[in-house]
């Protein structure tokens, strides 16, 4: 009798049982203070109940909290007014609400704004705020590693090894510092503009490899009597992690990017090592099964120009053969150098010359203008000096 061979959803399903396993050894330390105190951000509503629970309260106190946290943006427990004073003390005996430091924050000419956070344990990342140039709105760009696991060539945070995932607290605490750094708090209700407006994913590590503890801060961020952002203003940028994108679209439901920048597998598999274990015909399958993908919601893939190397009018009729029946849009960036970095930045001649090939075949590409460049706070240029504990 033949042996059963193994459906695609199995290999699927196991190699994403691989992935989380593996993502367990990266696991960011417990959110609990020198004293004892347990961190509330970054607890789900269950959890923040349970907490609740184990303290004899009943379940409208987490309620209570949920909203101070989220929509009111507080962290002194004192000022909780709707809470009686006895119990403020008994929480703040147990427990803490707090933000990362931002240890440095540079502001740079455009007004593009980089924040370097750093966490109970001393690991540090960055995160930055992209003012629109034309509205009274902007996106923060967030991280959800320290460091990177995948070493993209083009790209200055990959040069700094994968040192440790970040925990829910940890991703949500970037946009709520963010928000105190403008003054944003109350929530702001969908008919009120916003200075931080969108979300997203493209900071410092690869998402999916750090998928629990983003999907549960991304939960948070969008629960409507939080912080209340729709998912419609948050874009999760991978790089081709393709068995856990299915489960990202299953439960999130968020704006897709894909970091593609190449647009044949001996390339690709150069500038994007992950294209080794799952090469393009993988990601692009993976792209056209993504829940929610639409004209109205189109996939967004990230080609970032390299002179030389990827810009070819050849490369941009490819790239439009690879879309074909995909919504989709490509952001095309200007390559943004870093010290050390062996790429130069397409002209912009060869640039329009790639967006006009796109736009031809109904693909919108706008070039994006490069923000923050003075400050190190342009796509690929993240990098902190955190390095990874040497064992004992």
């Amino acid at each position: 009798m033949n042996a059963i061979t193994p459906s695609i959803a199995e290999l699927t399903a196991a190699e994403r049982d691989r992935i989380l396993a593996k993502t367990a050894l990266f696991n960011p330390p417990p959110i609990t203070t020198a004293d004892g105190r347990r961190e509330l951000v970054g607890l789900s509503r269950e959890e923040l109940a349970a907490e609740m629970a184990a303290m004899g309260e009943k379940p409208f106190r987490a309620k209570q909290l949920w909203h101070w946290i989220y929509h009111q943006g507080e962290t002194d427990f004192a000022r909780m007014t709707s809470i009686a004073g006895p119990m403020r003390a008994k929480l703040a005996e147990r427990f803490v609400v707090s933000r990362p430091e931002a240890a440095t924050v540079q502001t740079s000419r455009d007004e593009t704004r980089k924040f370097l956070f750093r966490f109970r344990d001393g690991q540090q990342v960055e995160t930055v705020y992209i003012p629109d140039p034309e509205e009274d709105r902007g996106a923060v760009c967030i991280s959800t590693q320290v460091g990177c696991t995948l070493s993209c060539k083009f790209c200055h945070t990959g040069t700094q090894k994968l040192v440790r995932n970040l925990g829910a607290a940890e991703i949500v605490g970037q946009f709520m510092a963010a928000r105190d750094s403008y003054g944003e708090w109350p929530s702001p209700k969908d008919d009120k503009p916003r200075l931080l407006s969108t979300i997203v994913v493209m900071g410092m590590g690869e998402p999916l490899y750090n998928y629990e503890n983003t999907a549960q801060a991304l939960k948070i961020i969008m629960d409507h009597e939080g912080i209340g952002l729709s998912r419609r203003r948050i874009t999760l940028s991978t790089s081709g992690v393709v068995p856990m994108m299915d489960r990202c679209g299953e439960e999130l439901g968020v704006n897709l990017a894909v970091s593609l920048h190449a647009v044949t597998d001996e390339l690709r598999n150069e500038i994007v090592p992950l294209n080794r274990k799952y090469p393009i015909e993988e990601l692009m399958a993976a792209c056209r099964r993504y829940p929610g993908a639409s004209n109205a919601r189109r996939i967004t893939f990230e080609y970032v120009m390299l002179r030389g190397v990827n810009d070819s009018e050849a490369e941009a009729r490819e790239l439009v053969r690879l879309l074909r029946g995909l919504p989709a849009k490509v952001n095309l960036i200007p390559f943004n150098p870093w010290p050390g970095s062996p790429y130069q930045t397409s002209t912009h001649e060869q640039t329009a010359r790639f967006a006009a090939i796109l736009n031809e075949a109904g693909y919108s590409s706008p070039i994006r203008r490069p923000r923050g460049r003075d400050i190190l706070a342009a796509c690929g240029q993240l990098k902190t000096e955190s390095e990874r504990a040497t064992r004992a």
